[in-house]
């Protein structure tokens, strides 16, 4: 017998009563038939209803062959009359993550001529994709068009139907359908096929927010959030824009232009670094002119730093240069000769001997080792380089 669906009848029922049919252990818990329910189960991207049902928390809800099972964590006695209560809160917020993700997909697929070819509820996001390029800044005009037809509150219709009354229709469907098929339309903005559950008017979806568009196989994917977390995530945003605006000194909707200010003035510090730090490296170099295999050991640089370092050492050195930046451990390295001999194997011995990992080639080698400077000197020594720190 097929289980009397009462979240088609009242999508807003947060309780109701009903006799267990059934009752069988399962992979996680037990497995319970009711004669009706008020849960929904997972199904067209919608996650599962959860709740309690006398006593026993309900933790997932599927449906096989027109029977709804619902998962308990304990057995309940079968012919009982039992109570079921809803997750309301994660109910009304997957009927408004659903409601608003047809009222954009339907005025997407009108304007740009489209097919939406996957839907996804997570727990955090929705994501809608789309079989069309669509431009960020139409998509902010969809949003727009979209909130407007929340708030004039407009009634939404459910209806099943069948044969020559369904072939009439003009509704939005993933694949072929065939018997009783549930259309949910929005008036004026969708009208599509749907065994989910959504809310009564359009106004209960409370507003719409996108946050991304990206390319996705041929198409496009987007992420939006509906209904309360819309609004969750919004509040979050500006209670950060305000905090970024205070560290700034300035007023959240001026962040922006504070923040391209601090840019320049770090790209202008970062060319003055780089300067300064060229003028040191010169002098370095000068120092060590003709002492011919040279160990040097350094703060901690960047990578790019420590090799041109080794290249300005490597050119009046008149051999090796290694430069090893870091601290005891754990250091950078960049080792160079300026007349390109291979250095390959010993770039290699001393990678085995001292943790370490990186190469490189023609008279040139960059990585990092897990070793201390006493070990670093005592490799290069061992291995016959006269080394003049």
């Amino acid at each position: 017998m097929e289980t009397e669906k009462l979240y088609y009848a009242d999508p807003f029922l947060t309780d109701f009563t009903a006799t267990v049919l059934d009752c069988q252990p399962g992979k996680n818990g037990y497995l319970i038939t009711l004669d009706r329910t008020a849960f929904y189960p997972e199904g067209g991207g919608q996650p599962a209803d959860h709740g309690v049902l006398d006593g026993a928390a309900v933790t997932d809800v599927h449906e096989k062959n027109g029977v709804i099972l619902h998962n308990v964590d304990r057995s309940v006695e079968i012919g009982k009359t039992v109570t079921g209560v809803i997750d309301w809160g994660r109910r009304f917020d997957h009927m408004q993550q659903h409601s608003g993700e047809h009222i954009c997909s339907g005025l997407i697929c009108e304007r740009f001529h489209c097919d939406n070819v996957g839907f996804h509820m997570g727990a955090d996001i929705v994501t809608i994709d789309f079989n069309a390029d669509i431009p960020w800044e139409e998509l902010l005009e969809i949003e727009a068009q979209a909130n407007q037809y929340i708030y004039e509150d407009h009634p939404i219709d459910i209806q099943f139907h069948r044969g020559a009354e369904l072939d009439a229709i003009d509704y939005r469907s993933k694949k072929p359908l065939e018997g009783d098929v549930r259309i949910v339309t929005f008036p004026g903005a969708d009208c599509c096929a749907c065994c989910g559950t959504h809310v009564l008017r359009s106004g209960q979806v409370g507003l719409v927010k996108f946050l991304s568009v990206q390319k996705f196989r041929e198409g496009v994917r987007i992420e939006l959030l509906c209904g309360k977390r819309a609004l969750e995530y919004l509040s979050k945003t500006w209670e950060q824009a305000k905090a970024i605006g205070q560290r700034l000194s300035v007023k959240p909707v001026d962040s922006e232009a504070a923040v391209e200010r601090l840019e320049g003035e770090l790209a202008n510090l970062k060319l003055r670094c780089a300067q300064l730090e060229e003028s040191v490296f010169e002098s370095m170099a000068k120092e060590q002119a003709g002492k011919g295999n040279v160990l040097l050991f350094q703060p901690a640089m960047r990578p790019d730093s420590v090799r041109r370092l080794m290249d300005a050492v490597s050119k009046t050195c008149g051999g090796l240069a290694a430069v090893f930046a870091g601290e005891e451990g754990h250091y950078a390295y960049a080792l160079g000769r300026a007349d390109g001999q291979d250095i390959s194997p010993l770039v290699k011995a001393m990678n085995t001997a001292l943790h370490g990992r990186g190469g490189g080639r023609n008279g040139f080698a960059q990585g990092s080792v897990e070793a201390e400077r006493s070990a670093i000197e005592s490799f290069f020594k061992e291995n016959g380089y006269g080394i003049c720190n």
